[in-house]
């Protein structure tokens, strides 16, 4: 597949760097040539300097064959320029990034469609959904759901306390046939298990199962699902706004801001919620603003490093649930072993969003998770695939990856190794970063 991505900022970057490892046709378009001499340098990918808004470089980078056209910039009025004339270029399908969520109306997908812009990303509408499902399991660090929840992958800590630790995953597996280990996070390392290794406390266990054994797997890791009631969130952001909005009055929320201009239009956009202007950096600001009273604490400053800092002491007042924006990649690893409770990045959202365009399947039903160094997703399994012609033991696959569960004729259920994939059969997938491209020969 051809993919043109125009903007070599964060987004971007971390964008081609995914997609290169799946062996695409990538080109870069940027007008900063110093950012383009790294990607050229790091990554199997081409560059192209110049205006993403430029006829003459959109054509030098040949989007009028692409496949795929993303615009990623800073800016938003780029974004859709570029996308309007990529598709009047000949691009097949464009995406662009937008920081208003004016354009996510209905009402206006026309007009955009119009423009030949044919899909949004708003990077902070996906935090806030991500924040809202952290808040609605609270005791997980990712949810991930399959077609209405027939099928369910979560990311949950290990306790010392919990049946599943000192475990080995073949005798579990005879304990009980509800539940598949489809990857283990262990020193910021994740791994593809086998029958031989074990479940230690501490381990971040990525399960998958049908909903109704959701209970009984919250139990086995040793956890509880806590009931959130009141919700401390520190800085006014685009998605704290956003996930008011999501969240209606679900919950009783207080905002604690250190701008004094925030604070004074942040009641407009949300009315329901107690603004605080203060440094909630400050302990005693916390304790002034009742977080002894809250259930849950999200960080949503502009700095990594505050939020993080912050999130571990409210953790100290006794909060159940924390949620920390983490937006400098290389501290995620830091943060998730530090014990806070979700970590949630904009970048790995959006990229996620985007990666799943390439994969061919129903976006509202369906979704690409991607984690610092795995993927999980779905695929269909084609007419005359390789996978269906040989049991899942006898496939050979790639240590890699692991096939989970599978959706067939609307119902959801786990994979074993007798399991034999029918053309149809929509597969959840769970590899290594960079192994996606081998497990998409198998379904075609």
């Amino acid at each position: 597949m051809k993919i043109v991505i125009a903007g070599a900022g964060e987004v971007g970057t971390h964008l081609a760097k995914l997609l290169s490892y799946e062996e695409q046709d990538i080109i870069v378009i940027d007008e900063d040539g110093d950012k383009l001499d790294i990607l050229d340098s790091s990554y199997n990918l081409m560059t192209v300097k110049g205006s993403p808004t430029s006829f003459y470089t959109l054509k030098d980078a040949h989007t009028g064959k692409a496949d795929l056209f993303i615009a990623v910039t800073p800016s938003e009025s780029t974004n859709l320029v570029s996308c309007s004339i990529a598709k009047s270029l000949g691009a097949q399908t464009t995406v662009a990034r937008i920081s208003h969520y004016g354009f996510m109306d209905p009402a206006n997908k026309d007009a955009m469609t119009r423009m030949g812009v044919d899909r949004l990303i708003y990077p902070e509408y996906l935090a806030a959904r991500e924040i809202n499902t952290a808040l609605e399991h609270s005791w997980v660090r990712n949810w991930f759901e399959l077609h209405e929840g027939q099928i369910i992958l979560v990311g949950v800590r290990i306790r010392e306390n919990a049946p599943l630790a000192g475990m080995q995953l073949k005798e579990f597996a005879t304990t009980t046939g509800h539940f598949h280990v489809s990857a283990i996070r262990r020193n910021h390392e994740t791994i593809i298990p086998r029958g031989n290794d074990y479940m230690l406390a501490g381990d971040v266990l990525y399960i998958t199962c049908t909903r109704e054994h959701i209970d009984d797997l919250i139990k086995l890791c040793g956890k509880v699902q806590q009931r959130i009631k009141r919700v401390m969130i520190m800085g006014g952001s685009k998605i704290a706004v956003r996930l008011l909005d999501i969240v209606g009055d679900r919950y009783k929320f207080t905002i604690i801001d250190n701008n004094r201009d925030v604070c004074a239009w942040l009641p407009e956009k949300c009315p329901n919620a107690e603004i605080i202007h203060g440094d909630a950096r400050d302990p005693e600001v916390l304790i002034d603003a009742n977080i002894y009273d809250c259930d849950a604490f999200v960080a949503l400053s502009p700095s990594s490093e505050s939020n993080i800092l912050t999130t571990l002491s409210a953790k100290e007042f006794g909060i159940k649930k924390s949620v920390a924006e983490v937006e400098d990649i290389q501290f995620i690893q830091q943060a998730e072993a530090l014990g806070i409770g979700s970590v949630i990045n904009k970048k790995l959202l959006a990229s996620s969003t985007i990666f799943q365009l390439l994969l061919d399947t129903d976006s509202y039903t369906s979704k690409c998770l991607a984690l610092t160094d795995a993927e999980v997703a779905e695929l269909e399994v084609k007419p005359g695939a390789k996978i269906t012609r040989a049991e899942v033991k006898n496939l050979h696959l790639d240590r890699n990856m692991t096939l989970a569960a599978l959706i067939r004729n609307g119902q959801g259920m786990l994979v074993t190794g007798n399991t034999t994939f029918q053309t149809g059969d929509k597969v959840l997938i769970f590899c290594l970063a960079g192994s996606l491209h081998k497990v998409e020969r198998l379904f075609t």
